[in-house]
């Protein structure tokens, strides 16, 4: 059998900036032939627009699961996998993006099973890290009387995120002070003290030499590891997971499944307007939702009055930017098949030109109410969502 593909694996909570780093890393490093398997927890239309961009001139193909979650690792996991593999020799190196609110722990699993471990080998696990939003002190611990459900929720998945990372990604850092990236360092290694490296990624760019090619889990080509619970302990240990002799590495162990088993309260959904957007109203309703509803996330695209191109929307808590982009449309999503292939040119999506919506974003919270939601875009934009 041919030598095993590398994978390397993105995991970051909600707005950390993964797709944004992913695009990046694809469009700058033009010459290596990238399979990418991407899903996000909603429909997200502007993560699509920035990977067609990224692979509009590049050897990459991106695989997006439509049908469930990376983080179960399940059959459209692996078929998925095993579709890439058959096409191996186009392919230099595997990059999964799971969702905002996974542990990537069933991937790693998954990544040793008999059926993928000769095909395939974990080069290594990346968080990325929000690096104001850590700064604000938003995943502290040892605040529980005082947290609100919801940030307990987000600190969670965070923390778990962590503990699966080999290398942290400090995202975000374009206005931060030196020493303030001295604190939120500090802030990792006391979180996850087994963590590798911790890197820098100004303007959401990362030298793909700190990402690539790493090797930090070798072994695993050699020792395959049995009995790993998917749920219930949320810690394991390997014995002689030492990453290229640096010591032993502990993983969490909590699933995406798992979290929803314990914690349904994460809600997704997406909103639609045929109406075209005044970009100070939309700005006005968003204001005033994020402010006063418990969302961590909202994202996606709105086509305003006057304009030839799309405003797009980027939103982390109460942090939302707005840009406008002239080359890309955006699409309304329909049902697709667990695995889309995307050629590198061309980008044939099938999607219906005539009739996709002018506006749609995609709210991700805790306990949303979506009918609230709807009543104050409603009323601030003066335009019908639903």
């Amino acid at each position: 059998m041919a030598h095993p593909i590398p994978v390397t694996i993105f995991t970051g909570f909600l707005g950390s900036g993964k797709t944004t780093l992913l695009a990046n890393l694809i469009e700058e490093e033009h010459e290596q032939r990238f399979a990418v398997v991407v899903n996000e927890f909603g429909e997200v239309s502007v993560d699509d627009i920035l990977l067609q961009k990224a692979t509009g001139e590049t050897f990459t193909r991106v695989f997006k699961l439509t049908r469930g979650l990376i983080a179960y690792a399940g059959d459209d996991f692996l078929d998925t996998m095993l579709a890439i593999h058959a096409e191996a020799r186009l392919f230099d190196h595997v990059l999964i993006e799971t969702s905002g609110l996974a542990v990537p722990t069933a991937v790693l699993e998954a990544l040793q099973a008999p059926t993928l471990q000769e095909r395939f080998i974990h080069d290594a696990t990346l968080a990325i890290v929000d690096t104001p939003l850590l700064l604000t002190g938003a995943y502290a611990a040892g605040r529980k009387q005082a947290d609100s459900t919801a940030q307990l929720a987000a600190t969670a998945v965070f923390q778990n995120q962590l503990m699966c990372a080999d290398v942290v990604v400090l995202n975000k850092i374009d206005q931060v002070e030196e020493n303030e990236l001295l604190r939120a360092e500090a802030a990792i290694r006391q979180r996850a003290p087994d963590v590798r490296f911790v890197e820098l990624a100004w303007q959401a760019r990362l030298d793909a030499r700190l990402v690539l090619g790493l090797h930090l889990n070798e072994f695993r080509a050699h020792v395959h590891v049995t009995g790993m619970p998917a749920t219930g302990d949320r810690r394991f240990h390997v014995n002689g997971h030492e990453h290229s002799g640096l010591g032993s590495h502990e993983h969490g162990m909590m699933t995406h499944e798992h979290l929803h088993v314990e914690d349904p309260g994460w809600l997704s959904f997406v909103l639609r307007s045929d109406d075209h957007q005044n970009t100070g109203a939309l700005r006005e309703a968003l204001d005033q939702i994020t402010e006063q509803e418990p969302v961590l996330r909202v994202k996606g695209f709105a086509h305003v009055e006057g304009a030839t191109g799309h405003l797009l929307v980027q939103g982390v808590r109460t942090r939302v930017s707005y840009t406008m982009d002239q080359d890309t449309t955006p699409h309304q999503h329909g049902p697709a098949p667990a695995s889309t292939q995307r050629p590198a040119h061309g980008h044939e999506h099938g999607h219906d030109h005539e009739h996709h919506a002018r506006a749609e974003l995609v709210f991700i919270g805790y306990h949303l109410d979506r009918t609230r939601i709807v009543a104050k875009l409603r009323q601030h934009t003066g335009t019908a969502w639903g």
